[in-house]
């Protein structure tokens, strides 16, 4: 494949974009983020992974509001999630001055994911090293959850997982999600799955946690009190 990895716009002999399949390796070395549809709202969980005790918890900042009704956490290099959950959120208050209404979860997704399309095609740049799942509630109440990948793909989901831990995490999520759980039995599921697959590396410190809920249709960022009080 020597060459054929040069630059995104380039196929290889086999039909592939190596440079988004690195891109993609990228976020499985990404820490873990976990997001969870529940009847009466939607749940993000990520884990913050510390690796130096002298870094200041409070200023990893992984979950990211973009609107009122829409929340959003990153796996990968953060740095190009921050990028373009600025894009997100002007995309956001570029629709509400427009229309005087907030912008639907699924067209905020689209608009992202062509911007990361656009970057595997264009020459003197690279994919976007990160995938972002973007939760929120839709004007109809409507509670949705969406992954993007580097590629510009996008899946609407019940719950999943993306980073280094997304193949253990959904195969348990597979196993105990239900329609039924509330926002509580959400976080707790989330909880759950990172204690299994972190083992003895397990610090409930490092998680940081987000919901919107269905009724109020607000994004509102947990204490880690409220997470300690759930994991028990």
């Amino acid at each position: 494949m020597m060459g054929y990895d040069r630059t995104s716009t380039m196929f290889s002999p086999d039909g592939r974009l190596l440079q988004v399949e690195y891109a993609k390796k990228t976020v499985r070395q990404g820490s873990t983020a976990i997001g969870v549809v529940c009847k009466d709202g939607v749940v993000l969980l990520t884990d913050k992974r510390i690796a130096n005790k002298l870094i200041v918890s409070e200023s990893v900042e992984k979950l990211f509001q973009v609107d009122e009704h829409i929340g959003a956490t990153v796996s990968g290099f953060v740095s190009d999630g921050r990028i373009l959950i600025e894009k997100a959120r002007v995309r956001a208050q570029q629709h509400r001055v427009t229309y005087d209404e907030p912008i639907d979860v699924l067209e905020m997704v689209k608009n992202i994911c062509d911007m990361k399309q656009w970057f595997t095609q264009v020459g003197g740049a690279r994919p976007f090293g990160v995938s972002i799942l973007f939760a929120g509630v839709d004007e109809d109440s409507e509670v949705k959850l969406f992954a993007t990948e580097p590629s510009g793909i996008f899946f609407q989901y019940k719950a999943t997982a993306v980073g280094e831990g997304e193949v253990e995490v959904n195969e348990i999520l597979s196993k105990e999600y239900k329609d039924t759980m509330g926002i509580e039995d959400g976080f707790r599921l989330a909880v759950s799955a990172f204690k299994k697959v972190l083992g003895k590396n397990f610090d409930i410190n490092r998680l940081s946690g987000a919901y919107v809920g269905k009724d109020s249709k607000k994004f509102t960022k947990v204490d880690i009190n409220y997470i300690k009080k759930l994991a028990k």
